[in-house]
């Protein structure tokens, strides 16, 4: 006899999750010292924003462009610079 398979009704849509695994992990990242652990929960953030993103462009109504996508997430990171400061005068 086959197994039935337990299904779960989501009671918010697939953008409210995102965002708020987003935010969290925000978060926690922003309270780790720099090191793996937080690089690792910065590329999650950036994962769930692009999926965001993503779920946002393909259920827009219209022409499917990347410029019809209202990002949700306007507070990210900035990123950066891996480049060596300029060096003194």
């Amino acid at each position: 006899m086959a197994k039935k398979r337990r299904r779960f009704k989501q009671t918010t849509t697939l953008a409210e999750r995102l965002a708020e695994e987003a935010g969290r992990l925000r978060e926690r990242a922003k309270n780790l010292p720099p090191g793996v652990e937080q690089t690792l929960l910065w590329r999650k953030v950036r994962q769930a924003e692009t999926a965001l993103r993503i779920e946002a462009w393909l259920g827009s109504r219209g022409s499917p462009t990347l410029g019809n996508v209202i990002t949700i997430l306007s507070k990210s990171p900035k990123k950066r610079s891996l480049s060596k400061p300029p060096p003194p005068t």
